[in-house]
């Protein structure tokens, strides 16, 4: 994986799309605003909430632009480094994984970041997942060694994974 995969390939590709995304939001949220403060949108009538929807939305959008510039910093600010065999998994770490799906061997990639949980990337043909310290995975996957195994919760209910490869 490691031969396969470039990981400063990789963090450039999710910190291009957080800026992209953090633009389109910024846009977004700026036309919101203006909406929710224009003449049109003063209130006719008790029961009209039209300035009052747009405000909320306004905000909501605000936060969801401060929580994307967060995750732009903090990405930014990670320090890509190799990890080994011997090595245990951390922020920054690109771990390979075998879990078992209706008695089959699956195996996933996961970038574990110190933001931006959930973004899919295909890299030099394989898809790697990333995935923050906070998340069940996340939280599973911190501190193991290869060969180790690791479960967390979903939904569905608890997996079990072993960790393959880091790199």
């Amino acid at each position: 994986m490691s031969e396969c995969v470039d990981k400063h390939a990789l963090v450039a590709a999710i910190r291009a799309r957080l800026e992209e995304d953090l633009a389109t939001l910024a846009r977004r949220q700026a036309d919101t605003q203006a909406g929710a403060t224009h003449a049109e949108n003063r209130a006719e009538h008790a029961k009209d909430t039209r300035a009052t929807e747009e405000s909320y939305l306004a905000r909501g959008l605000a936060e969801r632009v401060a929580d994307v510039r967060r995750n732009v910093e903090a990405v930014s600010n990670l320090e890509v480094r190799p990890f080994g065999e011997d090595d245990a998994v951390a922020v920054g770490a690109l771990v390979c994984v075998a879990l078992e799906d209706d008695e089959e061997e699956v195996r996933e990639r996961w970038l574990v970041l110190p933001g931006a949980a959930g973004i899919e990337l295909e890299a030099d043909g394989v898809l790697v997942r990333s995935v923050t310290p906070v998340s069940p995975l996340g939280r599973a996957l911190l501190g193991l060694e290869v060969g180790d195994e690791g479960t967390y919760k979903t939904p569905s209910g608890a997996r079990t994974f072993e960790v393959i490869e880091l790199a």
